[in-house]
């Protein structure tokens, strides 16, 4: 083909259509058509591998002690189109193109922090510096677009001029066209997960640079106050809706943003303001809605995760209701119970229509491990009709997911690039699969990059680490380049998979799980 094509992977598919009522034997019994190898995993290796993944993702002029070498310095003068004094270098690019979507960066940094306050200490001492690193390179980014009074900076880079072409992040010449919510065009979802991520990178640094956390912390509530202040979507504005849609559309509404923001700043500050403002506001920003879906649109099950935690220390009593729906959330992900189950393939993959499948996988591991920890420090268990589920039933359902992204599956293939002996080899990323500039330091132009796009060949430069899309619905995958929705990595796949990582590292075997 002559260009690239314009990859809707990210267009939300609304939960209503994702869940369905699996039959009972079917989901109960799981009849995956495949055996596991005789040894388990490296989760270790996987963990290392999963948080190098951000190195292949970053904007800006890269640290000396950068380890993907194969990349260069890129977008050095992003935030000039925007006038004088406006510096926007650094942050991460989404997934396979050269954008800087502000909300899912915002959230990737939201989901590395967490995993780094649940699961940092499993985490060997060097892969717990990484991940600290991940998050500043985030957090550096998103302080940088809260600098100028009156707005907050939610994009670089024109998504449909930087679609038209496959070229590496070190030769883009498309327009860095730079895009902001401010009173008169307010974006509360980009402001509120700014304020989370903020809020829940403070406490990843707070013993070890104080300052750098209370910046952070003070920050966040900037962001949040703005959020609050000037309450909208950025999609219902005409201009930034033609920048951001249909890439990353707000299609579930602001609401659960500005809660999410006030759930981290209260875990963050101890302040009961926040506590008070949920308390107050749930109900009209549609807290009671019954939404069992995470991810950079869709924050509910994650809300009532991250709030019912003071309800079950027995902190927050008023807090019983986040519990409710959390519980509610967990018994879609259990096959034995009686509630109607979010979808499985026939290997055993949670499953949403709409693209980038794994983005799921891992968001909603994530929430079970989290929760599992939640309860395991109380006597509370989640109740799920007519059976009575605890923590190890929920790290076990988060196992069989992650084993299968890592080679237990029908394909009998990790999903990591370069763990396992197979895995993707041609992903959808420009800078992967294109020469690195180390090797072709001349330019390469828009087009020019075609040829590779159109190749049949492996990757140059494996993007150790990344989650791909991931299999279908019948568990297929055909490593195809122009398959975005099933080849294309993103960071906010594998942000909360560091957090899964570490968990195994630290319990390899949480129980015997039966196939």
């Amino acid at each position: 083909m002559a260009s690239a094509p314009v990859h809707h992977l990210r267009v939300r598919v609304l939960l209503l259509v994702a869940l369905c009522f699996a039959s009972a034997s079917a989901s109960a019994s799981f009849p995956w058509p495949w055996k596991r190898s005789g040894h388990g995993h490296d989760y270790r290796d996987a963990l290392a591998k999963c948080i190098l993944f951000f190195e292949g993702q970053r904007s800006g002029r890269l640290p000396a002690d950068q380890r993907a070498a194969w990349r260069g310095d890129s977008g050095v003068s992003d935030g000039q189109a925007a006038g004088a004094g406006v510096d926007l270098e650094g942050g991460y690019y989404d997934a396979g193109d050269n954008v800087k979507f502000g909300f899912p960066m915002a959230f990737t940094t939201t989901m590395l922090a967490w995993s780094v306050l649940e699961f940092g200490d499993d985490m060997p001492r060097e892969e717990r510096r990484h991940a600290a690193d991940a998050v500043r390179w985030g957090t550096d980014y998103l302080l940088k677009t809260l600098a100028h009074p009156g707005v907050i900076f939610m994009q670089v880079g024109d998504p449909w001029k930087d679609h038209e072409c496959w070229e590496r992040p070190e030769d883009m010449d498309t327009e860095r066209t730079v895009y902001n919510v401010s009173a008169g065009r307010p974006g509360s979802e980009v402001a509120g997960e700014t304020a989370a991520a903020l809020a829940a990178a403070s406490m990843v640094f707070r013993d070890g640079d104080r300052e750098y956390a209370e910046l952070l912390l003070e920050s966040a509530k900037k962001a949040f106050d703005f959020a609050d202040t000037h309450r909208g979507a950025y999609s219902d504005d005409m201009d930034l809706r033609a920048g951001g849609c249909p890439f990353y559309c707000d299609f579930n509404g602001y609401q659960d943003e500005l809660l999410w923001g006030a759930a981290w700043l209260r875990r963050a500050s101890g302040d009961d303001t926040f506590r008070e403002y949920i308390q107050n506001n749930g109900k009209t920003l549609g807290a009671e809605d019954s939404i069992n879906e995470f991810g950079w649109d869709n924050k509910h099950a994650g809300l009532n995760v991250l709030i019912s935690k003071e309800f079950i220390e027995g902190e927050a009593l008023s807090m019983q209701s986040y519990k409710e729906s959390a519980d509610s959330f967990i018994c879609t992900l259990i096959p034995e119970s009686s509630s109607p189950h979010i979808q499985y393939t026939p290997g055993g993959m949670i499953y949403k229509p709409g693209g980038s499948n794994m983005q799921h996988v891992t968001s909603i591991s994530f929430l079970l491990l989290t929760y599992a920890k939640y309860l395991t420090k109380s006597s509370h268990t989640v109740n799920c009709g007519d059976i009575s589920v605890g923590p190890d039933t929920l790290r076990l359902q988060a196992k069989k997911q992650i084993d299968y992204l890592l080679g237990d599956n029908p394909m009998k293939m990790s999903y990591m690039v370069g763990y396992g002996d197979r895995y993707p080899q041609r992903i959808h990323h420009r800078g992967s699969s294109l020469p690195s500039i180390k090797d072709h330091p001349e330019r390469m132009a828009c087009k020019d990059g075609t040829p590779y796009y159109d190749s049949s060949s492996p990757n140059p430069n494996p993007l150790v680490g990344a989650i791909v899309g991931g299999p279908g619905e019948d568990d297929a995958y055909g490593d195809e380049r122009a398959d975005y929705r099933k080849s294309e990595p993103t960071t906010y796949i594998n942000a909360p998979l560091v957090g899964v990582l570490a968990y195994f590292v630290g319990n390899p075997n949480p129980g015997h799980i039966r196939h």
